[in-house]
């Protein structure tokens, strides 16, 4: 199956143990995977696109780079499969690129725009219109497909949506400082892997690290998690929303 075992030299090995081979330096490998998982690559460079795509196209290229980056990139300690965080990482990229390319073609019409008619200058409207529509859909989607990821992950700790919407913090302030207590958690590679490993938090280690009552890690502990594994893994929505709570 896709993900579970990569075949080399008749030997059966893992795909994270692969990776961390080539981590370790074995360039080799890291070529054979990334040509065994291009069928991969394509498919959620496909899903951003919403076309074919051919390994020609510039889009696959950006995919490659991402797949390359996130094998780079990858931890045990962050509590999703490789597979599932190069996803996030190729869907970035390539939103990224997309992005970029959009803007180059607003600045191309805009050059050009004082010589149209009024006629094509409508057209030039109507393009801007689609491509920021595109933009949007495309947002939308990867939106929901991080949000999908991260329910699969909140549910290998016993939690759901539902869980945090019941235990968020009610205040901004104790909204901060549990966000807090996640990122010194986050920080400190023992805490994460205590996290990781055991499915529950670390509240005796915590509690010396951090200027809050044991009684309110406790009471947090569920939003402690969720935000924890937010941070430790490559979420591009769901990290610009922790920013936003923490600037407001």
């Amino acid at each position: 199956m896709l993900g579970l075992l990569f075949l080399t030299k008749n030997k059966k090995r893992t795909l994270e143990e692969s990776v961390l081979l080539i981590q370790q330096g074995d360039h080799l490998l890291l070529n054979e995977i990334i040509d065994s998982y291009k069928p991969f690559i394509a498919k959620n460079v496909s899903a951003v696109c919403k076309r074919y795509i051919y390994e020609t196209d510039d889009e696959f290229s950006i995919g490659l780079i991402a797949f390359s980056e996130a094998i780079e990139k990858y931890s045990p300690d962050r509590g999703s499969s490789l597979l599932s965080f190069a996803e996030v990482i190729i869907k970035r990229r390539v939103i990224d690129f997309i992005r970029t390319q959009t803007k180059n073609q607003h600045v191309s019409i805009d050059l050009t725009y004082s010589s149209l008619e009024d006629e094509s200058a409508g057209m030039v409207i109507v393009n801007e219109l689609s491509l920021e529509d595109y933009k949007k859909k495309s947002d939308e989607e990867l939106r929901k497909d991080e949000i999908m990821q991260f329910q699969t992950l909140l549910s290998s700790f016993d939690l759901s949506f539902n869980d945090l919407v019941e235990n968020s913090p009610k205040h901004a302030d104790a909204r901060i400082n549990a966000i807090t207590v996640a990122k010194l958690l986050v920080d400190d590679q023992e805490l994460v892997s205590f996290l990781i490993d055991k499915k529950r938090l670390p509240i005796k280690q915590l509690e010396k690290k951090v200027n809050v009552s044991r009684k309110t890690i406790e009471r947090n502990r569920k939003y402690i998690i969720a935000i924890a594994l937010i941070l430790s893994n490559d979420y591009v929505y769901l990290n610009d929303y922790l920013r936003g709570v923490l600037e407001t």
